[in-house]
């Protein structure tokens, strides 16, 4: 396949995955952990049943990437507080509740499998820096919280 078709393709992919998927997911950090767990942690390989069925998988696997990557650095380039208000919606928004999540992250920091595998190191470092400062702020958050109730 010539590399302008393959690129086509992998437009379309990207464009189908975005719309249908991604559309309905609040957040950019909940975007992030949604393309993070469709992503086999021993192969490094993305599945996704949906676009495996209309697409080549190697496509599949490019987009899922490139979405991947897109995500990370669109939260990078996002100011620390907006980084914080999503990253705390998204957090409420799991099994546990919100205190319960933070602790959980700080003590076994989870969050590093988020991280795209083809991201420069610098931007690895950044976003775990980031990420470490942002669970103390809801730490300390929601231990006010607690003492105030």
């Amino acid at each position: 396949m010539g590399t302008l078709t393959q690129l086509q393709q992998n437009r379309r992919v990207i464009q189908d995955f975005t719309v249908t998927t991604l559309a309905g997911i609040p957040g950019e950090f909940a975007r992030l952990v949604y393309v993070s767990s469709l992503r086999d942690l021993s192969s490094g390989r993305y599945e996704h049943q949906g676009l495996a069925a209309l697409y080549p998988e190697e496509a599949v696997q490019q987009a899922l990437q490139v979405c991947h990557e897109q995500i990370f650095e669109r939260i990078l380039e996002r100011p620390l507080s907006k980084q914080l208000e999503d990253l705390k919606s998204c957090l409420a928004a799991m099994e546990g509740g919100l205190a319960a999540v933070v602790s959980h992250w700080r003590q076994l920091e989870p969050y590093r499998v988020l991280i795209p595998e083809q991201a420069p190191d610098y931007l690895k470092e950044l976003f775990i820096s980031n990420l470490r400062a942002l669970l103390e702020i809801l730490h300390e958050q929601c231990s006010t919280a607690r003492s105030d109730a």
